[in-house]
């Protein structure tokens, strides 16, 4: 029985290339903003690896942001001044969720808890899930583990703190790695299709090794319902 649903945020559930490629191109850099949203998001998430690898010390997602922005911007030879970089680091705190993302998410808590288990830290959490009327019954974030996804430690933590076995909780997610992290840890899945994520040319992604294979927060609602699950 899944008894509890633990959803990635950041491109599962938040549309985040609209918001920061819009930030870009307001920022008055002469780059191409969808081409910096992309680079931004790939430097973050390597962060992270860093991070797990011990190659960088502990940093929380703004702070990774903020440093990768710097990097970005110098190995690009683009200046922006500190109050443009401050903004655009803020704008991750405004990402606008999927169309059917709040409803869906409102639909699933009538039958499970529902909870997010993100690598975004608590703060950046909080001013998201507020920001997009997202409804959960807990917060977790990588910050209680002080790693990243996909180590264990961070699906072990949400799962001890929910009081549950790893088999009672489901990680729903768009991204194939952070399922694979998952089930390493003992966890069931779901992959729910975001083929908008990196824009009309993103790759196709899908994960055969998933328990449930969705393309949104409704099918998923009724797929559940029929598992029995």
């Amino acid at each position: 029985m899944v008894r509890a649903l633990a959803f990635d945020v950041f491109g599962t559930l938040l549309d985040w290339r609209s918001t920061i490629a819009s930030a870009f191109r307001d920022s008055g850099l002469e780059a191409d903003p969808d081409e910096l949203a992309d680079d931004w998001r790939a430097r973050a998430l390597a962060a992270t690896q860093d991070v797990n690898q011990k190659q960088r010390p502990w940093r929380t997602f703004d702070e990774l942001h903020e440093i990768t922005l710097g990097e970005l911007l110098d190995e690009r030879d683009l200046e922006l001044p500190s109050e443009g970089c401050a903004a655009l680091v803020s704008d991750w705190h405004r990402l606008a969720p999927w169309p059917r993302a709040p409803a869906g998410l409102e639909e699933l808590r009538r039958g499970r808890v529902v909870a997010a288990l993100s690598n975004g830290n608590l703060a950046l959490l909080v001013d998201l899930v507020r920001q997009g009327d997202l409804r959960f019954d807990c917060l977790f974030s990588a910050e209680l583990a002080r790693v990243y996804k996909p180590k264990a430690e961070v699906y072990r933590t949400g799962v001890r703190l929910l009081g549950l076995e790893p088999n009672e909780v489901m990680m729903v997610a768009a991204h194939p790695f952070d399922l694979k992290g998952a089930r390493g840890a003992g966890l069931r899945t779901a992959f729910i299709d975001r083929p908008l994520e990196y824009g009309p040319d993103s790759p196709p992604r899908e994960d055969p090794e998933a328990d449930i294979s969705v393309k949104g927060l409704d099918e998923l609602a009724v797929r559940l319902k029929g598992r029995g699950a």
